[in-house]
C-alpha cells in the first residue's frame, strides 16, 4: 500500500484529491495538512511514502517544505502541485530533487498514475507539465544555462542523446520504446546511465537539462 500524504491550505483541493487518490486500491491517504510545517511533522510521523506538497501554503510554503523533506527523510517522494501561473517556482522545486510536477487540474488518472510512478521511485513529468516547463525555460534568459547543459550532454553517446531528448518531451520508458524502436527495459537501462553520467538525482532533473541543452527528437 503507498502511504500519501496531501498538503494544501485548500480544504476542497484536499478534499479532491483525497477522493481520486482512495478510488485506487493500492493508494492510502494517511495525512492531510493545511500548511507546510504541519505537512513536514505529519510526513515524518506517518512515515508516508509520497507527499503531495500545494507550492503556495502558510507557515512553510512547498518549497521550504520540500528542502526539509530531503534533509530529515530522502526517501519521501515528494510532487509538487501547481497551477499554470507558478511554473517558475516548479523549475525550482524540480532542480531541487521533486519526483515531478502536477497541475491542480490534472486528469483523475494522471494523479493516480503519478502517486505510482514516484512511489515506485520513478520521476514524474507530464506531457502537459513538459510543455509549460518548456515555456517557462524559452520565457527565460538561457545562454549560460543552455551553455552548460550542452556541455554535460557531451559526454552521452549518440543514442543516449536520442533518449535524453524522449526525456525532454516527458515521454514514458514505454512510449519512449516505442518512438527509438527499443524495448522498456533497454530503455530503462539507458535512462540509468544517462542519469549517471549527467549527475542528476532523477530523469526529472535530465529532462530539464535535454530542455536547456536544446535536444530534440
Amino acid at each position: 500500500m503507498i502511504r500519501v500524504l496531501v498538503a494544501d491550505d485548500e480544504p476542497l483541493i484536499r478534499a479532491g484529491i483525497k477522493m481520486i487518490l482512495t478510488s485506487a486500491d493500492d493508494i492510502e491517504v494517511v495525512a492531510e495538512a493545511a500548511n507546510g510545517r504541519d505537512a513536514v511533522e505529519l510526513a515524518l510521523r506517518h512515515t508516508v511514502d509520497v507527499a503531495l506538497l500545494d507550492i503556495q501554503m502558510p507557515l512553510l510554503d512547498g518549497l521550504s517544505a520540500l528542502a526539509e523533506l530531503g534533509r530529515a527523510a530522502p526517501g519521501i517522494r515528494v510532487l509538487i502541485l501547481t497551477t499554470f501561473g507558478e511554473r517558475d517556482n516548479v523549475l525550482r522545486a524540480l532542480r531541487q530533487g521533486g519526483a515531478g510536477f502536477l497541475l491542480k487540474d490534472t486528469a483523475p488518472g494522471e494523479l493516480i498514475a503519478a502517486v505510482r510512478a514516484a512511489a515506485a521511485g520513478k520521476a514524474y513529468l507530464s506531457p502537459t507539465a513538459t510543455r509549460h516547463v518548456a515555456d517557462s525555460l524559452a520565457a527565460e534568459p538561457a545562454v549560460s544555462r543552455g551553455e552548460e547543459a550542452r556541455r554535460r550532454i557531451s559526454a552521452l553517446t549518440g543514442r543516449e542523446r536520442d533518449v535524453l531528448a524522449l526525456l525532454g518531451e516527458g515521454l514514458s520508458n514505454a512510449d519512449a520504446g516505442r518512438r527509438i524502436h527499443m524495448s522498456e527495459a533497454t530503455v530503462k537501462t539507458y535512462v540509468s546511465r544517462i542519469l549517471a553520467k549527467l549527475d542528476c538525482e532523477n530523469r526529472v532533473q535530465a529532462a530539464l537539462l535535454a530542455r536547456d541543452a536544446g535536444l530534440s527528437a
